[in-house]
């Protein structure tokens, strides 16, 4: 052979074909790569885990919504939701994990949130153990999402995607009915406890007041959670004031608390009435029952539009 063509060797077709069936394993491998919200590499599991620890409390409720709660094996002691939880083993709080207590269960998914310290995280990560790290949702729309990425990275996205859809949809319900407002009213969110706790404008529950129709009077205050002064309060002249505790007792014993505070008996919430309780549990979690935290604020902010009275 002579000519351009001399030096040339082309592949055959079965070589070709390996080449291509190559091409495509790299790609589907690639492909069952996520990245957490840290921006590691996460290599997702073929199939659903089976022993999955969870490191946050509204992590374990997701888990649960998702039908996985018979393949959680670990939890922290603040997770009490749903009641089957009180079985599982307890792993620590949220910023002081056992990691010794966590190895031992040999765990095949470790699921982590933002409060638990990333020194600790790293720690149970170097144990060999697989750790996804979840930090979204700053907001409500963000629910979603959230559930989603907990669906994918324990494979059980069809569950995931009808529990996004449906709290998306509850969203929007709740923005339609709210639809044309013309007054927001003014609220205060006291924290049931030691001191005037309330949410600043970092805080998701400050978009939740925001979303139900009302106004965060603490709103401007670049925190999460803030200790708020008497005087403050009386000064803002809140219209509703929403407790958030634990149980009626103890909604009741901050009422009367407020309620005596000297000056308060002028501020609009407590003159006419208008403290509520709302379930603490549910609404410090970043999780799927802060929709039910949503409807029942935009009733009480808004009672007209959801068949109360004017």
């Amino acid at each position: 052979m002579s000519g351009p063509a001399a030096g040339r060797s082309f592949a055959g077709p079965a070589v070709l074909a390996a080449f291509c069936l190559l091409l495509a394993s790299v790609s589907a491998a690639a492909a069952q790569d996520v990245r957490d919200d840290l921006g590691r590499p996460f290599p997702l599991p073929a199939e659903t885990p089976r022993r999955i620890v969870s490191m946050a409390p509204n992590i374990t409720e997701i888990l649960f919504a998702l039908g996985l709660g018979g393949r959680v094996v670990g939890v922290t002691r603040f997770c009490d939701h749903p009641p089957e939880t009180a079985s599982i083993r307890r792993i620590g709080g949220l910023v002081d994990p056992n990691v010794e207590v966590i190895r031992s269960l040999d765990p095949d998914l470790v699921i982590a949130f933002r409060g638990n310290p990333l020194r600790l995280v790293e720690r149970v990560r170097r144990l060999g153990l697989p750790v996804f790290v979840l930090d979204i949702g700053e907001g409500l729309d963000g629910l979603g999402r959230l559930v989603e990425r907990l669906g994918r990275v324990t494979r059980t996205e069809g569950r995931a995607a009808e529990i996004a859809a449906s709290l998306r949809a509850r969203l929007e319900a709740v923005d339609a009915a709210l639809g044309g407002i013309e007054t927001r009213p003014k609220a205060f969110v006291l924290l049931y406890g030691q001191g005037l706790w309330t949410c600043g404008g970092a805080s998701y529950v400050n978009d939740l007041i925001a979303r139900a129709g009302g106004a965060n009077v603490a709103a401007a205050m670049p925190k999460k959670w803030i200790l708020y002064k008497r005087e403050r309060i009386i000064k803002d002249d809140p219209d509703v004031v929403f407790i958030l505790a634990r149980s009626r007792a103890d909604f009741e014993a901050g009422r009367e608390r407020l309620v005596r505070m000297p000056g308060l008996a002028g501020v609009e919430a407590v003159r006419a009435g208008r403290i509520y309780e709302i379930d603490e549990n549910a609404a410090s979690r970043f999780g799927p029952r802060l929709v039910d935290v949503l409807a029942r604020m935009a009733a009480l902010l808004h009672p007209e539009r959801f068949g109360g009275p004017a």
